[in-house]
């Protein structure tokens, strides 16, 4: 099956429980009903990418990176490449390259929907339509900065960097999951 099925399939299995997601859900599958390519950084008026907040073991600590074009602290996550099966897939590829830690472990539904725009690799304006998931790293992880990063660090849950978007969001999100 194809990353774009493999998209609209877990997309329409996913059922948030917030009125806002639900709608944002609907919104990206009506995307992908329109775009076959929907999923390709190449399909310029958007595409689907996957990001993953990154809690430690003990769900103290966020692992975030200063985003060189963007110029905040950030989730990590990033496009989808063609050899990535899912979208799980590709947030766990890109939480893995971004944060150099092994043994990472993926929760398997969403955590979260958001659309933002964003001039990316394409040089042009456009949008990532992003599917955000929560990933837990293993016991004493230390994250090694990626040549896609500025910087790189494990932040409090409960002291978070001010130049930030949704992520105080994310991270109270994965700490309810956590606690389910």
């Amino acid at each position: 099956m194809s990353l774009h099925a493999e998209a609209v399939a877990e997309l329409s299995d996913w059922r948030p429980a917030d009125p806002n997601q639900e709608s944002l859900r609907h919104a990206f599958l009506s995307f992908l009903a329109a775009r076959e390519d929907g999923c390709q950084r190449s399909c310029v008026p958007g595409h689907l990418t996957a990001s993953a907040i990154v809690l430690d073991a003990t769900a103290e600590h966020v692992l975030l990176t200063l985003h060189p074009r963007v110029g905040r602290w950030l989730q990590l996550g990033g496009h989808c490449e063609p050899e990535d099966p899912t979208l799980l897939a590709a947030a766990l590829r890109e939480a893995t390259e971004e944060s150099g830690i092994d043994g990472l472990v993926i929760e398997p539904v969403p955590l979260h929907l958001e659309v933002h725009p964003i001039t990316c690799s394409l040089g042009r304006p456009t949008r990532h339509l992003d599917v955000r998931y929560l990933v837990r790293a293993p016991v004493g992880a230390r994250p090694v900065r990626s040549a896609e990063s500025v910087d790189l660090q494990w932040w409090p849950v409960d002291g978070l960097p001010s130049n930030v978007d949704s992520v105080p969001r994310l991270v109270e999100l994965a700490l309810r999951q956590i606690a389910r």
